[in-house]
């Protein structure tokens, strides 16, 4: 019985999955030009399914022997490159186990500390019928000088090709060379190609299409009987934007935990229930996740975002390097956004982790005797909470530009979490962050804005920007919540008040 795979490569006879190959559309000319190239692309995106998959799919053909090998072993030993390269040589035995018998490498030949891993490439190309394809994966997980080692030896045995030398080769990760981690002059990262300038081409694996994400969830059907509704479907594709583990994932949730009985349909409640709940596992994919949005050059682009701030100032590597993580993409209409509506989801939860943790017990005061939600006393709530835990809760906050949202959204999550959901909007130049609350019947539209240094005050233009909101949720009123953020004012237990206004377009 097949499954949706989230750990590992994908194998036909157990995971439901999609011609692999399908997502480089380009890899078999470059193979067919002798060239030395970059696969890329975020993590648990299916670049090692892949090129497992384009290995045995060329090597099946006749002309080449292709091999899928791992660097991952050669991590350990960043600063020792001579024990990196007997990790590497001695995993690529296993890796190799692949091929027929007749196209696996020699012995590997005794050779110096920095020279392995080229004469062990030589060792093997003359003793095959074949020219060789190697694909080197996990080779952005080696750093410093066994990376530098590394890519050194593939340029220098580069001119001997095929007769010494791989015909063609790839190396697969995350990055593009030119961001590999290497602690040199100040920086920790290449900038450069230059230990690897022979490389011709440098491919991203995209994501599923719609159509892609509806054909891998009829698998399940065919195998099951159970039905994706068109609803279904299409709200998949739209929370992971045809991220593939997200896709699988999802799916694995809905199958597996919210509708068991495959006579049953999933329909969009239950795509949504699994989102959550996916949201809330936080598995492996998702926590890796959150650990990038501590790194310098990840927050230097994420935190501008989720303030609402243009990108002017974020300098273009790092946008790019976001881009390559996966993080974010470029929208058709123009800019970066968010990578897709589940990563919008768990960013900023990630982020309020650190205040939420430092709550103090809040007794639930907001709630009617029948368990609804009271809308007024979850303001007053709020105020007193802030007024007396908002200043030292705003230093246990991640990204400091947007401290006090997240406080605010680590506070509504001790609210939803009896029964509620908390929904973000935020984009590029928007100046804000926007809210939906819902609880039960009740939903509740904030805009969050921010009144700093030298900047008008927010009022007016926070009202036309909530009003616009709330009419697209449906409602008549709602918050504007603003943070006065200017250097010299009183204690927030002292300037915190709220009062009733009514907006351009008849809201309050």
């Amino acid at each position: 019985m097949r499954f949706f795979n989230t750990a590992g490569p994908c194998n036909p006879a157990d995971h439901y999955m999609l011609p692999a190959t399908a997502r480089l559309p380009d890899v078999q000319l470059l193979l067919d030009q002798k060239a030395y190239f970059v696969v890329h692309g975020p993590r648990q995106s299916g670049k090692t399914t892949a090129m497992i998959a384009l290995a045995r799919q060329v090597t099946a053909a006749g002309r080449y022997a292709a091999a899928l090998v791992s660097m991952e072993v050669g991590a350990a030993f960043n600063t020792d490159p001579g024990a990196a390269e007997l990790a590497i040589l001695s995993s690529w035995r296993m890796w190799a186990d692949d091929l027929p018998v007749e196209l696996r490498p020699p012995p590997w030949p005794e050779a110096p500390q920095g020279q392995r891993l080229a004469e062990a490439l030589q060792a093997w190309c003359q003793a095959l019928p074949r020219p060789l394809v190697l694909f080197l994966d996990e080779i952005d997980a080696l750093q410093d000088t066994t990376l530098i080692s590394v890519l050194r030896q593939l340029r220098a045995g580069y001119p001997n090709r095929p007769r010494a030398f791989p015909w063609a080769l790839a190396l697969i990760g995350l990055r593009d060379v030119r961001d590999y981690k290497v602690a040199s002059g100040g920086s920790d990262r290449l900038y450069t190609a230059s230990p690897f300038n022979i490389k011709v081409e440098a491919l991203t694996l995209r994501n599923f299409s719609a159509a892609e994400v509806a054909e891998l969830y009829t698998q399940h059907t065919h195998d099951t009987g159970q039905i994706f509704t068109p609803e279904a479907l299409q709200l998949a594709f739209e929370l992971t934007q045809g991220q593939p583990w997200l896709v699988n994932a999802l799916a694995r949730q809905a199958v597996q935990v919210v509708v068991r009985d495959p006579a049953q349909p999933v329909d969009a409640a239950a795509i949504r229930a699994a989102k959550e709940l996916l949201i809330q596992r936080q598995d492996t994919h998702l926590d890796s996740l959150a650990e990038r949005l501590r790194e310098p050059h990840v927050r230097h682009v994420i935190e501008p975002m989720l303030a609402g701030r243009a990108l002017d100032n974020v300098p273009g590597d790092d946008r790019q390097f976001v881009l390559d993580l996966g993080l974010v993409r470029r929208d058709p209409a123009g800019g970066l956004v968010i990578a897709n509506p589940v990563y919008r989801e768990v960013i900023p939860r990630v982020l309020a982790r650190g205040p939420q943790d430092s709550l103090p017990r809040i007794h639930p005061t907001w709630l009617r005797s029948d368990g609804s939600l009271d809308v007024e006393c979850l303001r007053d709530a709020f105020l007193a909470f802030w007024r007396q835990h908002g200043q030292p809760l705003l230093a246990s906050a991640p990204y400091h530009e947007i401290a006090p949202h997240l406080v605010l959204m680590a506070f509504l999550h001790r609210v939803v979490n009896g029964g509620g959901t908390l929904e973000r909007e935020y984009a590029i130049a928007s100046g804000r962050m926007d809210l939906c609350l819902r609880y039960g019947d009740v939903t509740l539209g904030i805009e969050l804005k921010v009144w700093r240094d030298g900047k008008d005050d927010p009022l007016e233009r926070g009202l036309s920007q909530l009003d616009a909101y709330l009419h697209g949720l449906g409602l008549e009123s709602g918050w504007l919540v603003i943070f006065d953020r200017r250097s010299d004012q009183p204690p927030i237990s002292q300037r915190t008040s709220t009062r009733p206004h009514s907006a351009p377009l008849g809201g309050r």
